[in-house]
This record gives C-alpha cells, structure tokens and sequence, in this order.
C-alpha cells in the first residue's frame, strides 16, 4: 500500500496505480487460465494455432492495452507539468549524511537537517525518518524545489504528495509543490 494522498496529483496516481495493477491482474489470470488449459486438455484443432485471426489478435489486442496504459499515464505527467511562477524556491543540497536547505527568497535563511540517531528516539518518534531541523512550508502556495547534491546520489521525496526527485552531483533538479 502506498500512503494516503494529501495532494490530488497523488490521488491520481493512487488511481494510475490501481488502473495499471487491474490490467496487469488480469493478463496474469488470463495467461494462467490458458496455460493450465493447454496442460490439463488435448489439443484437437491443432490448426487453429496457425490461423492469421489467432495472430491478428495477438497482435492488436496488447497494442490496445498499452493504450489503455499510456493515455492515463500522460495525463498525469501533463498535470505534474511545471509552475513558472512559483511564490517561493528553496534550495536543497543532499550530503552524505544530512541534507541542507536554503530559502532563497531570503537574505541568509538556510539550516542543515541532521537525521536523529536511534538511541535519541522519543517513544512514538520514527526511526531514519526523524530530524533535528524540519522543512518548514507554507499551505496552499506554489513552491519550487531546487535538488542537488554535493557528493553522492540522494533522493528527495514527499511519497504523501507524490513527489520524488533525485539529487544529482553537478545537476541542478527541479520539481514544484
């Protein structure tokens, strides 16, 4: 399960996801049923395995799934399409272990996220997940994240809003909130 979606491009994908795990259930039993038949009966019409409709329809028919996979798909990535006029862009750097962060809209506000050792942990406190310093945002506005990296490969992400973007060293990504 993925977690419950505050934002409706997760509840989108939620439904992508639940769309594309039918399609693919589906198939699966599909393909099961005919390879227990193909073992548990005779094959009488063995000419039937030759015949160009049997092929036609081999063909056609997971042209029309893919299809039906892709036309959602690209309506969510056309919904994920960038602001160009955010109301607020913070700067995130990914080190090896913590992450720093830099509104730059405002002269000399940044912090550095430590995470929280586990033996730190208050009862009800999430371990790997809890810091010292949280990312403060505002609701309800358009915000851009800048990632990079400053050393190694990291990945930033929200799963609750949908959001995941990697942090490159040498590359600049950017995603909207």
């Amino acid at each position: 399960g993925l977690q419950d979606a505050t934002s409706p491009i997760m509840e989108e994908l939620l439904h992508f996801h639940d769309h594309a795990l039918m399609i693919v259930f589906l198939i699966s039993s599909l393909v099961l049923y005919i390879i227990s038949l193909m073992l548990t009966t005779k094959l009488t019409h063995t000419s039937t395995m030759d015949a160009q409709e049997v092929e036609t329809v081999w063909t056609i028919l997971p042209a029309i799934i893919l299809i039906l996979i892709a036309l959602p798909s690209l309506r969510i990535l056309y919904m994920m399409d960038e602001i160009n006029s955010p109301s607020l862009t913070v700067k995130t750097m990914g080190h090896q272990w913590y992450w720093s962060y830099e509104y730059t809209d405002y002269e000399d506000l940044s912090f550095d996220s430590y995470m929280i050792p586990t033996q730190e942990l208050k009862p009800g406190e999430l371990r790997l997940l809890e810091v010292d310093n949280r990312v403060v945002l505002p609701m309800e506005m358009t915000i851009r994240m800048l990632i990079s990296s400053e050393d190694v490969l990291h990945s930033w992400a929200v799963p609750s809003l949908g959001l995941k973007t990697d942090a490159i060293p040498g590359r600049l990504n950017q995603t909207t909130l």
